[in-house]
């Protein structure tokens, strides 16, 4: 990126911010990481959820009622 102006912002005062501006910046800034907490809980989630679909179509009852379920839906009549 090329700035024209380099010097141009050297020597300017900041704005002085009034009290709703810190507390939503203050509040903003407080939760900058929870977009990443909010993944991980999702993933961890997920990750339990697919070990508890393992569990249950590991077994042998599940796997029987789903295989009768198949077979009757691929037959014709």
């Amino acid at each position: 990126m090329t700035v024209l102006y380099p010097r141009a912002t050297e020597n300017v005062l900041p704005i002085p911010l009034n009290r709703g501006e810190r507390r939503r910046r203050s509040f903003r800034d407080s939760e900058a990481g929870m977009a990443t907490a909010e993944y991980a809980i999702a993933t961890l989630a997920a990750v339990a959820f697919a070990a508890l679909l393992v569990a249950v179509l590991g077994s042998g009852e599940v796997r029987s009622l789903l295989m009768g379920l198949i077979r009757s839906a691929l037959t014709l009549g």
